[in-house]
């Protein structure tokens, strides 16, 4: 399977909406949207992520929208997040898309945060050199409640 990223373009923003108002993936991401079905509040969250100058990218594996990766925040604190489709999960994809996206993004250092019942996520970053470096809570609007997180951190 061949994976890439490229810039999001506005077709793509429906994929995402449907992929971000899975009930299991959004279980599994758990720091998601107060509210992922609200389509007027993710199209203005969009619409600021795209004009805010971070790194953000549509994956694509075989040429199919698949989801998205990015980097956004200040120097320093900068930190990377992804989404897969759920229907993708398991065949690495989001390894390729990170290890993509940090080949395009030399900053460093780079955070990432997961839950910390998030193995996927966790096998992911570890497989593209972040390491654990925190552990602690935050409050998980896709499962209404405070629940452990992992800190893992990226150097150059």
């Amino acid at each position: 399977m061949h994976i890439a990223l490229r810039e999001v373009h506005d077709s793509d923003l429906p994929v995402f909406f449907r992929q971000m108002n899975d009930p299991e993936a959004l279980r599994m991401a758990a720091f998601t949207a107060k509210d992922p079905a609200d389509r007027e509040a993710f199209d203005a969250h969009w619409a600021r992520i795209r004009a805010s100058g971070d790194v953000v990218r549509t994956v694509l594996a075989d040429g199919d929208v698949v989801g998205s990766a990015a980097v956004y925040g200040r120097p320093g604190e900068r930190e990377v997040t992804y989404w897969i489709d759920r229907a993708y999960w398991g065949r690495g994809i989001a390894t390729a898309a990170l290890r993509h996206l940090l080949a395009e993004v030399p900053d460093r250092p780079l955070y990432a945060r997961a839950a910390a019942d998030n193995a996927g996520s966790l096998r992911v970053l570890e497989r593209c050199g972040f390491r654990v470096t925190a552990h602690a809570t935050g409050f998980a609007q896709a499962r209404g409640e405070e629940i452990a997180e992992v800190v893992l951190h990226l150097e150059g």
